[in-house]
């Protein structure tokens, strides 16, 4: 699931799997990036980051019984020279007291619509609140957002068990779970050995590379359902790899060579995976939850969205490694080496494990149900909880793994206190207040409803360049956008689907917009400059494509 942008991955020899400190990522450890470019395979062992007699090739391979993970690239041995900054003491005052004024300016000097109860604007100004506190950072998003739901229970606002109602939310535990999945295909390597065999299919020219890492991640999409986990946990340590093997280091002029290009490709090609699928990230499934308390139920949503999004998103996923390399063009275009050293790493991950065959069996199983589920009568949530248990019982996950899973307990927390406050803000009239409003200013400008379909896309679009989270976005503003879209007289499963495509796209236009952007741009390949320019132009090109090829085939599906 995409945890909060301004977030790397930190990694131990234990089996945590985190968010952390993009920017103090252990890809930056300077042992590291000092591997020389390298020419014959050589095995990795827990000195080779600190020996140059044995550089590194690709990601470590661990034996599946171990408790680590391929992107693992150092001992705490190894770690004693590194600074890292401690860890933040409460609030920051600035981002606090500005989060909180904007609260209190709502509630006390902004005049109260005549439409709209008390209540329902008192909770709107704490709501405010919070959100401001989403893109200040004043504290932890957890932290903030449970500040948020305590100030609603304080003031008598909501009550208490009406603040906490939307933790029993099937979706959230849906999300929950799902970080277990991702935990799985990392703790397995399977995740490591499907994009391998892509490297070593497609792998002889740097294009090749760029669109064997694209499928492979369109391929894993579905059942590993967290775009950042699948950045940080798989494609991240590969990409790295063959950039040092070709001579491509971050940081200095040789990272245009290989790496680059390479990051840049991958993080773009992202969304459209996660926007493929139902299942592959944790925002689309939190965008129906929310559609459904306004009304707009999707008979069959993994079909149904899968078939919406296949053509676009398959047509943005062709094109995407082509035209960065026309417009970021990598200096290497040929990677004759690569296959060999992709064959090389799978022979030295030997035979499929027994691990890994559980985890494909289990995912087939779930993929299968989230597929058919609706017919069979079995909601999503009770297929990922199968799942789960399956792992957990032949041991492929053990309950340690679940409980050292901070990003998915944290998601728990503030992904409810979200949802909880919009569902009662939709309870209690606001968005129905504000759509009409919104609807209002739309007919007065006489538009139809396709210009204002257009109009509020882009704008729903454009605002997350205000946001470090995808999910946060959703939370703050998709139930708004949808009641508005519904308001101007969209339909309501276009507006629902087309909002919840739009969630993915724009999470890579920034190096903070998502959990996977702060992955990438960590690695240290791209200039800050260049994430900015390249997101806004690859924007473009999705939104153009998604518009254009989207809008025929939506209406041949019948969706309008």
């Amino acid at each position: 699931m995409e945890s909060l942008a301004l977030h790397s991955i930190s990694t131990t020899t234990t089996t945590s799997f985190s968010i952390s400190n993009a920017r103090t990522s252990l890809f930056h450890h300077p042992s590291f990036l000092s591997a020389k470019p390298i020419s014959k395979i050589q095995s990795f062992n827990s000195n080779s980051l600190n020996s140059p007699k044995k550089p590194l090739i690709f990601t470590p391979i661990y034996k599946p019984t171990k408790t680590q993970f391929p992107i693992c690239l150092s001992s705490p041995q190894n770690d004693q020279k590194i600074t890292t900054k401690s860890p933040q003491k409460g609030a920051k005052i600035a981002p606090l007291i500005i989060s909180i004024a904007i609260g209190v300016i709502l509630r006390f000097f902004i005049p109260k619509p005549v439409e709209v109860t008390p209540q329902a604007w008192q909770l709107l100004a704490i709501f405010m609140s919070t959100i401001a506190g989403l893109v200040l950072n004043p504290l932890p998003v957890g932290a903030w957002a449970f500040l948020g739901l305590t100030t609603s229970v304080v003031t008598r606002t909501l009550s208490f068990s009406t603040a906490f109602s939307a933790f029993t939310s099937e979706v959230i535990w849906l999300i929950v779970i799902s970080f277990f999945f991702a935990r799985g295909f990392v703790k397995t390597g399977l995740g490591d050995r499907v994009a391998t065999y892509f490297v070593k299919w497609l792998g002889k020219s740097t294009l090749g590379l760029s669109y064997g890492l694209t499928i492979s991640e369109a391929i894993i999409a579905p059942a590993m359902p967290s775009t950042t986990a699948r950045a940080g946990g798989v494609f991240l340590p590969i990409i790295k790899s063959l950039a040092l093997s070709a001579g491509s280091k971050p940081g200095d002029g040789s990272s245009r060579k290989l790496g680059s290009y390479l990051i840049l490709s991958q993080f773009q090609s992202a969304g459209n995976s996660s926007a493929l699928f139902l299942t592959a990230a944790a925002q689309n499934l939190l965008c129906l939850k929310l559609a459904e308390e306004l009304g707009v139920v999707i008979s069959s949503p993994w079909i149904s969205w899968f078939k919406a999004a296949s053509l676009p998103a398959f047509v943005c996923l062709l094109v995407t490694p082509l035209v960065l390399y026309k417009l970021y063009p990598p200096e290497t275009k040929d990677t004759p080496e690569a296959p060999a050293l992709a064959a090389k790493k799978l022979e030295n991950m030997g035979p499929v494990t027994k691990n890994e065959w559980v985890m494909v069996g289990t995912m087939i199983l779930a993929v299968s149900l989230w597929v058919f589920g609706d017919a069979l009568g079995i909601p999503s949530v009770v297929t990922a909880m199968v799942g789960l248990s399956i792992l957990l019982l032949l041991g492929v996950l053990d309950w340690d793994d679940c409980l050292s899973e901070k990003s998915a307990w944290d998601t728990l927390a503030w992904f409810a206190v979200l949802v909880g406050m919009a569902g009662q803000l939709t309870n209690l009239g606001i968005v129905t207040w504000m759509s009409s409003c919104v609807a209002k200013s739309l007919q007065s400008l006489s538009l139809s409803w396709p210009a204002a379909f257009g109009v509020l896309q882009v704008s729903y679009f454009l605002i997350h360049y205000l946001f470090a989270s995808q999910t946060g976005h959703v939370g703050a503003l998709y139930s708004a956008f949808l009641a508005m879209h519904l308001a101007a007289g969209v339909p309501g499963v276009l507006a629902a689907l087309a909002l919840a495509y739009n969630t993915n796209l724009f999470g890579a236009i920034t190096h903070y917009s998502s959990g996977q952007a702060a992955v990438y741009y960590g690695a240290g390949y791209i200039d800050l400059p260049d994430v900015f320019k390249m997101g806004f132009i690859m924007a473009l090109i999705n939104v153009s494509i998604w518009g254009v090829v989207g809008t025929f085939w939506w209406k041949f599906l019948g969706l309008y």
